[in-house]
């Protein structure tokens, strides 16, 4: 048991010791004053035009929030679904639940106009 607690202890170290050199060690060999090329604002190849804080609606990111939660949320479905047959009926009544919940926000979101491009 005193085996498991040692090969933890060295997972933990070396999880603290490997970013501290590998930083340090990058700061040591890069270049401290970069050329001024490399200062120079740089966009697609192309010198920007006008200024660079552009605002955007939010509903741009709400959208893209919106995907991303219930994008990960449906990964939780495939596990669910290979085990479905050992589980019993148990498990299709909390995968019910689930997807409910999940319905449930995707109907809030509609209601709110969440999904609207305006």
């Amino acid at each position: 048991m005193t085996t498991d607690y040692l090969i933890l202890g060295a997972f933990v170290i070396a999880g603290i010791v490997f970013p501290v050199v590998t930083v340090t060690v990058s700061n040591i060999l890069s270049h401290q004053k970069p050329l001024p090329e490399k200062s120079r604002i740089y966009e697609c190849g192309v010198e920007p035009i006008g200024p660079p804080w552009v605002q955007f609606r939010i509903g741009y990111y709400i959208y893209a929030l919106m995907f991303v939660v219930f994008d990960i949320e449906t990964v939780f479905l495939y596990p669910w679904a290979l085990v479905f047959g050992r589980l019993g009926p148990f498990i299709l009544v909390e995968m019910a639940v689930f997807v409910g919940i999940l319905v449930l926000g995707l109907l809030y979101a509609w209601k709110e106009g969440a999904l609207e491009w305006r």
